[in-house]
């Protein structure tokens, strides 16, 4: 194993370890409840499915996945409290994404879920889509899709933010632009059409390499009958149009004509089994558990973002036996490096205890190069207040040094997954691997905040500059222009704190999604076996798609 063992400094029976683990919980419980409101959504429309012979989405995902096998799920709550999302339960982008197994293969699933909004395409929809297909391109893993759609989402709310929908019809043809050159690298899309599909919605489908039609129940076509009347006269019903028998047997749109839901179901999980089997990794230790229970991981983050938090207390409950072979540990201990193992697999680590120093950015450097060296993969546990300020460090080459940082994180070609414990403000929040510089996966702790900087920090600096201004003037303040600054600032704090907070960001898909702190050392495990079998894949690319001639 590699490393000393880690001694944690925690002290899991004191007053303030149960007030920070009662503050994660609660927190904890608010992403479930979005969760919980979604599912109660699509469950109210459980009456109107089985009148229509139809399984629900999830119904659909549990058919579709591996008995008893790991599922996760990704961006759940995007598009929380976005557009006419009040509470949570039309939250999520009329889509449940996710990694899973299907016939034993490791497989990106995507069940657009028509229980809510039809499962129409929004801009919260497509950019989901679009971080799917960006997670294929870097997992290489096959995509299995069943879809149900409504088409564009032309409500009130919608046209509103994006008036006629341009940017979103941009957007979406970019997803299919993807599709294609997806099929182009060699990654297969198995796609189960179990409703309707219009218009861009027929793309979706059509661009997939292998499609599977649902008797009496696909309706796959670019105008529907409404449409096709008012544009040419023609009348048609939908089945004489798009239905499932007419592409299967005339058209030669889809490859397999399914009984029903399950039996298409089936179909896909039988496409599935044909295709090759997960690469086997061998670069893989003897699992050894943590010497420290994960339950207290809830407890290590408090309320009171001021005081210190060692990530030395994060790592020892993450790790295999706790082992973990520090670099550089008498330089700057504001900044941890360090080897270790998770799931038996080769990991080097990186996190914070406080703001990044030049010494510490030359540190933090290294290390990723000499991780990049022998292609081992980086978990970025992100919690800093940013660089280090003032004086003295300028002098020091600050500028200079974080960005050499930047540059390491920025061109280090072994995988990177990053995972928000606490603060990710300012340059900080790039150089330790941020969703701007791209690493194949981020997630976040419920009470997680990233941005500029503090809410507090950035009412200080107005309030700073304001005052400097008047100085500059002349000017001597009355109460009510003293006052207005107090508001002003007020307003700045508040405001701050509000779209910093990890539910507003993931809403807005800035991470992958929010996790239990408790679940960490699985999700990490799981995405590292993820991203290592990326590599190995060997898909045959062409210079095109699979074409139906």
């Amino acid at each position: 194993m590699t490393g000393p063992v880690l001694e944690s400094s925690l002290d899991v029976n004191g007053e303030g370890f149960q007030a920070n683990a009662e503050y994660m919980r609660a927190y904890v419980e608010r992403v479930r409840d979005i969760e919980r409101k979604q599912r109660e959504t699509e469950q109210a429309y459980l009456p109107r499915a089985r009148q229509a012979g139809k399984l629900l989405p999830r119904e659909r995902l549990a058919f579709l996945l591996d008995p008893g096998t790991p599922f996760f799920e990704l961006n759940s709550i995007a598009g929380y409290g976005m557009y006419d999302d009040q509470d949570g339960s039309t939250s999520g982008g009329n889509l449940i994404t996710g990694i899973g197994y299907v016939s034993g293969r490791r497989c990106l699933v995507v069940v657009w879920n028509y229980a809510i909004k039809g499962g129409t395409i929004t801009p919260v929809n497509v950019k989901k889509l679009l971080r799917l297909q960006e997670i294929a391109f870097r997992t290489r893993l096959p995509i299995v899709q069943l879809h149900e759609s409504g088409g564009g989402d032309l409500s009130a709310k919608s046209m509103a933010t994006d008036p006629w929908g341009p940017a979103t019809f941009t957007e979406g043809g970019r997803v299919y632009c993807q599709l294609a050159q997806l099929s182009a690298r060699g990654i297969p899309q198995i796609t189960v059409a179990h409703g309707n599909a219009t218009a861009g919605g027929a793309y979706q489908v059509a661009l997939s390499d292998y499609i599977v039609l649902v008797q009496e129940k696909t309706q796959l076509f670019l105008a529907g009958p409404p449409l096709l009347k008012a544009g040419t006269g023609e009348e048609a019903t939908a089945e004489e149009l798009g239905g499932a028998e007419m592409h299967a047997t005339v058209a030669g749109t889809g490859e397999y004509l399914a009984a029903d839901d399950r039996d298409g179901i089936r179909i896909a999980r039988e496409i599935v089994a044909q295709l090759p089997l997960d690469p086997l990794l061998t670069d893989v230790e003897p699992v050894e558990p943590p010497r420290y229970d994960s339950e207290e991981l809830l407890g290590i983050y408090p309320e009171d973002r001021k005081k210190p938090v060692m990530a030395e207390d994060i790592i020892a409950r993450l790790v295999d036996g706790s082992r973990f072979l520090a670099f550089k540990p008498e330089i700057d201990p504001g900044t941890v490096c360090g080897h270790a193992r998770i799931g038996g697999k080769r990991v080097g680590i990186l996190s914070n205890n406080g703001p990044i120093t030049p010494q510490a950015a030359n540190k933090a450097a290294q290390f990723i190069q000499l991780c990049d060296q022998s292609y081992t993969p980086l978990l970025f546990l992100q919690n800093t207040t940013g660089f280090m300020v003032g004086t003295e460090v300028e002098r020091r080459g600050q500028v200079k040094h974080s960005a050499k940082l930047i540059q390491a994180v920025a061109n280090a070609r072994g995988p990177k997954l990053t995972i928000l414990v606490g603060n990710a403000y300012g340059a900080g929040n790039y150089a330790m691997a941020s969703r701007a510089l791209d690493p194949e996966f981020v997630l976040a702790w419920p009470t997680a905040r990233q941005a500029l900087m503090g809410g507090a920090q950035a009412a200080k600096v107005m309030r700073i500059v304001t005052e400097g201004k008047w100085a500059r003037k002349g000017i001597k303040p009355d109460k009510e222009q003293k006052k207005k600054l107090d508001d002003t600032t007020g307003m700045i704090e508040f405001g701050l704190e509000v779209i910093s907070e990890s539910l507003y960001c993931s809403a807005r898909l800035m991470d992958d999604g929010i996790i239990d702190p408790r679940d960490t050392r699985i999700v990490v495990d799981f995405l590292l076996e993820t991203v290592l079998e990326a590599g190995l894949r060997k898909p045959r690319e062409t210079s095109h798609g699979v074409q139906r001639l």
